[in-house]
């Protein structure tokens, strides 16, 4: 355990997220995904968080994680098959933890995307569309040392 950190927040995990730089991509995805198959695409490990929701582990890995606010579309999900602008309730329960809005992105690019992921982390809500790719940001110096912040309950 450690002070100030989410303890959904395993070694794993954390390690994956230190260690992404700043415009690299994580695939947070639900149990519908084929997060193996993607995930050996990318060459790297696939986290499995089961029996956890979506937006549990969105919050946790938030408190820690510096969204690319300078990217365009720094939040992006996968668009509903033949209604696009159509947005689950997984993914407003997403969109409730963020500072900006999510884009969407067509199932085939959200997969093609997804392979290009720093890391795939993939939670046991079996709610079809709970998947998102989050870009990293710069941490700066001043966040660097401050305790995680916390998001809305």
């Amino acid at each position: 355990m450690l002070i100030g950190v989410d303890p959904l927040l395993g070694p794993s995990l954390l390690w994956a997220l230190a260690s992404m730089g700043h415009g690299d991509l994580l695939a947070l995805v639900d149990a519908n995904h084929p997060a193996e198959r993607i995930a050996a695409a990318t060459g790297r490990d696939l986290i499995h968080m089961p029996g956890l929701p979506i937006e549990q582990v969105a919050r946790a890995i938030l408190t820690v994680f510096p969204l690319d606010l300078a990217f365009p579309k720094p939040v992006q999900r996968m668009a509903v098959v033949g209604r696009p602008r159509s947005i689950p309730p997984v993914q407003r329960a997403v969109q409730t933890l963020l500072p900006v809005p999510m884009s969407s992105l067509a199932r085939a690019e959200f997969y093609a995307q997804a392979e290009r992921a720093f890391v795939v982390v993939q939670v046991g809500d079996a709610r079809p569309y709970g998947c998102f790719l989050l870009r990293k940001g710069v941490l700066d110096p001043a966040q660097a040392t401050r305790t995680p912040r916390r998001l809305r309950a």
